[in-house]
């Protein structure tokens, strides 16, 4: 029987997080930026970590002005850089000076191809471009995060139903998921919470950069034979890790938002 503290008590609605402060590694762009801008919006500070300086400036000016007129000028920073860099990590922590909560987004398909066809060092690639970044944040999570903080992840409903081509991305995703479990298993005496969000099709730029998929018209053909009648939106997928941030009853699942598209 364990004789630590209890992981605190607080209210489980996204209001409960205004004052503290998120992580987001991806959050230049798509559902991660979408992260910060409803964060920003109930009272969060956000630290976006991207690798483009550009896109990470147009990223803070968006997050920013979901905020109050007069916004604190520590409320919305940037670091730019890799995910898998633990120098970038560290600097994304040590800039926020007190982090509650981290979210991780960034990845794509890279590694796609048959399996006969990938060389050894493609898969290699992506293994190491996907996978070893989630070890490098929880690595960073799990010394600086405090009791009733959380790390999240992302996957995607491929994992579920996988397509011919995808056996190098998708196995990463898997172990994504497997990793969560274990972590907030490992990470449960620190009362650190770990989940994940399992996304469906989501409006994002990466889903707008695939081939036949770069307008509107394009977006609403492919989300029409869904359960919904659509595709979901970046800020749909990013309320749910809002919830997971906010609910500090919730460790080790993976919450799937796709519109029902994995019950067809």
């Amino acid at each position: 029987m364990t004789t630590a503290t209890p992981i605190p008590v607080r209210p489980p609605l996204p209001s409960a997080l205004s004052g503290k402060t998120a992580v987001l590694i991806g959050g230049s762009s798509g559902i991660g930026l979408a992260a910060g801008v409803l964060l920003r919006s109930v009272g969060a500070r956000v630290v976006l970590v991207g690798r483009d300086p550009d896109r990470l400036k147009a990223a803070v000016a968006r997050v920013r002005s979901a905020g109050p007129a007069e916004d604190p000028g520590d409320a919305v920073l940037a670091v730019a850089g890799d995910a898998g860099d633990e120098r970038t990590l560290a600097e994304a922590f040590d800039r926020a000076g007190h982090a509650d909560h981290a979210l991780v987004t960034a990845g794509g398909l890279s590694g796609a191809g048959p399996l006969t066809g990938l060389s050894a060092d493609d898969i290699r690639t992506t293994l190491g471009a996907r996978l070893w970044p989630a070890f490098a944040v929880a690595r960073a999570a799990a010394e600086r995060l405090p009791a009733g903080g959380s790390l999240t992840f992302s996957s995607g409903i491929l994992v579920l139903r996988p397509a011919p081509g995808l056996s190098a991305p998708l196995s990463v995703a898997g172990a994504v998921e497997t990793l969560t479990k274990a972590l907030a298993v490992e990470l449960a005496p620190a009362r650190l919470r770990v989940n994940t969000v399992r996304f469906g099709r989501i409006d994002t730029p990466l889903i707008r950069s695939m081939p036949g998929l770069d307008s509107d018209a394009a977006v609403a053909a492919a989300g029409s034979t869904a359960p919904l009648g659509r595709i979901g939106t970046a800020e749909e997928a990013a309320a749910a890790a809002l919830f997971l941030m906010a609910n500090n009853y919730v460790t080790g699942q993976v919450v799937t938002v796709d519109g029902g598209e994995s019950l067809t």
